[in-house]
């Protein structure tokens, strides 16, 4: 599928009937974005009835929750989320979780439209994201992030990553 910006793009609230949409999606966006930084093996692993199932908790979360899915032409293309922060040391109390997008469709704006939803304009908030990661690390510094210092290894798919804090 060729990636046009296209009208037809609709970011709303995830919704349960997403759970099995959103499970494959976000299996092919760990496929994109960790390629290089977990083994093939580990990748081949990820289940996307497993992610399925855990979007279906996260959909039925309370309202400080904020999980969005972007749509292109009807079909999920990428997802956030928001919400309280989890790190006893955290820098502000909400955080953003996540926001994945489907390599196809970078550069659309669809990613900002995904932010926007999770994360409301001067909110401050704070995040984690791999350390080898420059195209995240440059959309972030361009919605007022800077690295605070910190940084962490996380279990990732039986791995580890290293994570460093963007805070706004």
């Amino acid at each position: 599928m060729e990636a046009e910006l296209q009208t037809d793009i609709v970011v709303r609230p995830v919704r349960d009937v997403d759970a099995e949409a959103l499970g494959r999606v976000h299996a092919t966006c760990w496929h994109e974005t960790y390629d290089h930084l977990i083994s093939k093996a580990a990748l081949e692993a990820v289940s996307p009835r497993r992610l399925a199932e855990l979007w279906t908790h996260w959909a039925a979360q309370g309202p400080e929750f904020r999980m969005s899915a972007a749509l292109a032409g009807g079909d999920i293309v990428g997802f956030v989320g928001s919400g309280p922060a989890r790190d006893k040391d955290a820098p502000a109390i909400r955080e953003l979780y996540f926001i994945y997008l489907l390599d196809a469709w970078h550069g659309t704006g669809i990613g900002q439209r995904l932010f926007d939803a999770a994360i409301d304009e001067g909110e401050s908030v704070y995040l984690w994201v791999a350390d080898d990661n420059p195209r995240a690390h440059r959309f972030y510094e361009r919605n007022g992030f800077t690295l605070d210092g910190a940084t962490h290894t996380e279990p990732f798919l039986g791995e580890t990553l290293t994570e460093v804090r963007f805070v706004r």
